[in-house]
């Protein structure tokens, strides 16, 4: 019988209570449903905050060792299961099976590096103007926090809301998206089979209309992060800003990699091809605009058009390059945005396609559009998909004001020789990550994540410190002894 239990409410699996039906299905193959079962409607929601709430204060009262030995546990059954998971993962989502596997061991890594601020993490102690007063801070959990995450890394984005959250004494309520609630289930198993108390994390799968919406409205939410649109996250946060509460978003990028005539061609084409088409161009920080300057735009076009007609592509399970696009929606996106380009008068110079032999699935071939200039919709509008625009900058004034000229800052990258340069670059760009000599992808889990302008509400980031400190409350205590 097919499991049609995706709600996990109070320690036990149920069914949702909507007539709504979700199907999950794999892009390499979307004739073949994976799973089918109906959606959670809002009262579930809601029940789910209510028993999330009820177990907050006794959770917060657990010790430091018990928290971090439960993360610590779910790591390991993370490493355990690994080539299980990102099976299930590639299925869903789409991605190469060698992405899948890294992405299902970062997930245990998290897991591991949040488990440490169980016994690390600390408030402060500040000298006081009063001799007599001994000044500090502590810092306590929110309550309860809703967690909701993309469908993109829906095993590492999950993870490091689900490990900072839970390892600080907040209770968790979990939607994931409607496109990945299989790996979803998958790891609160984990978190279940590891001894998590009941109440303490709580999934409801449904749409964001019901079940996101009552997340967002619910009064016992203290807090939400968020991974996904822009125009879903303004939402969120605007309600969340009604309500008092904090809030975390992490929203779209239209990411520039910027190439100075004394760069490495090879190194920056290099770059240029894993930042646009690694994961089919389905990241946040995805490379989508490849801003050169003039000295080198030819050479560096040539080389990166020769490295994307080299890639790849196929279903996920057989490791290529390139996989599916995630969705039905998503593939009809990308061959928009190419039309759209076209129209506009944007040079097609390679891909634009779907592959032969490949009609069955969600594939696009990588594609690459030069004579791009600024006002094209191509060059403002995130695409979520392989879709690079090449830009040419006459000189780096140039080429900052056309890597700004976007509503987004999310990643940014610059490729040069020159290290006075590359501080102009990091001081100049309106980006909240900046890479030198390095693809726009990738983050470090010890390093602040997240964005400025339409990429994030620009309150508190993710993952390292400033992660632990969303998930709290600061209190400062004036002691004077009597």
């Amino acid at each position: 019988m097919t499991d049609t239990q995706y709600q996990y409410i109070d320690g036990e699996w149920i069914e949702g209570d909507s007539d709504d039906e979700m199907t999950v299905r794999n892009p390499a193959v979307p004739d073949d449903p994976l799973a089918t079962f109906p959606r959670a409607d809002r009262e579930q929601a809601r029940n789910a905050v209510n028993v999330a709430t009820e177990a907050s204060e006794t959770w917060e009262e657990t010790t430091p060792d018990e928290r971090d030995s439960l993360l610590y546990d779910v790591a390991d059954l993370i490493d355990d299961n690994v080539d299980e998971l990102a099976q299930t993962l590639t299925k869903e989502e789409g991605k190469a099976i060698s992405s899948s596997r890294g992405e299902v061991s970062r997930a245990a890594e998290i897991f591991r590096f949040f488990a440490s601020y169980a016994r690390t993490a600390t408030g402060e102690t500040i000298p006081s103007s009063d001799p007599d007063t001994f000044t500090y801070t502590i810092r306590e959990p929110l309550g309860t926090v809703a967690l909701v995450t993309p469908w993109n890394f829906p095993i590492a984005t999950p993870s490091w809301k689900l490990a900072t959250a839970l390892v600080t004494g907040n209770t968790v309520v979990f939607k994931p998206s409607s496109q990945t609630p299989m790996i979803a289930k998958r790891l609160v198993e984990l978190l279940e089979l590891a001894g998590i108390p009941d109440g303490v994390v709580n999934l409801v799968v449904g749409s964001g209309s019901t079940v996101g919406d009552e997340l967002t409205m619910n009064d016992g939410i203290d807090g939400v992060s968020f991974t996904g649109s822009t125009g879903v996250g303004r939402q969120i946060a605007q309600a969340a800003a009604d309500r008092g509460i904090p809030i975390q978003t992490e929203m779209g990028g239209k990411n520039p990699q910027v190439v100075l005539p004394d760069a490495d061609i090879e190194d920056a084409a290099d770059a240029a091809i894993g930042g646009a088409f690694g994961l089919t161009g389905q990241a946040c920080t995805a490379t989508s605009r490849l801003i050169a300057h003039e000295d080198v735009v030819d050479e560096l076009t040539d080389a990166v058009v020769e490295r994307a007609e080299s890639l790849s592509i196929g279903p996920g399970m057989d490791d290529p390059d390139m996989g599916p696009a995630v969705s039905e929606e998503q593939d009809e996106t990308n061959f928009d945005y190419i039309d759209i380009a076209k129209e506009e008068g944007a040079t097609l110079l390679t891909g634009g396609t779907r592959p032969d032999g490949l009609e069955s699935g969600y594939y696009i071939e990588p594609t690459v559009f030069t004579d791009v200039t600024s006002d094209m919709r191509i060059a403002q509008e995130e695409v979520f998909g392989p879709v690079l625009s090449i830009m040419e900058a006459s000189d780096f004034d140039g080429a900052i004001k056309m890597a700004n000229d976007v509503e987004f800052g999310l990643s940014s990258s610059v490729f040069t020789a020159d290290m006075a340069s590359a501080r102009r670059f990091a001081n100049a760009i309106e980006a909240g990550v900046v890479k030198i000599n390095g693809t726009t992808t990738g983050s470090q889990i010890q390093m602040p994540f997240g964005g400025m302008k339409a990429s994030s509400s620009e309150t508190q980031k993710e993952m390292g410190q400033t992660a632990y400190e969303f998930y709290t409350h600061e209190k400062a205590v004036y002691r004077t002894d009597p």
